[in-house]
């Protein structure tokens, strides 16, 4: 049964009720990083991103979602 959720401002489309928890734990960790600009162990906010961009998925929903995709 898919589901929706609004992270960011926007809204994304998930597959599952279930992926919302996970969408929003995901947007937690990311935002707790960009406050705290925190990309251990990458060197940069830059390389973090392109790293979890291979990744796919729900992190990468939740990237676009908070505009990190426009740096990498």
């Amino acid at each position: 049964m898919p589901a929706e959720v609004v992270i960011g401002g926007k809204t994304l489309r998930l597959a599952r009720r279930s992926d919302v928890t996970v969408a929003q734990r995901v947007a937690a960790h990311l935002q707790r990083r960009i406050t705290e600009d925190d990309w251990r162990p990458y060197r940069s906010r830059e390389d973090a991103v392109r790293a979890w961009t291979h990744l796919g998925g729900i992190r990468l929903q939740v990237m676009e979602a908070l505009s990190l995709l426009n740096e990498a």
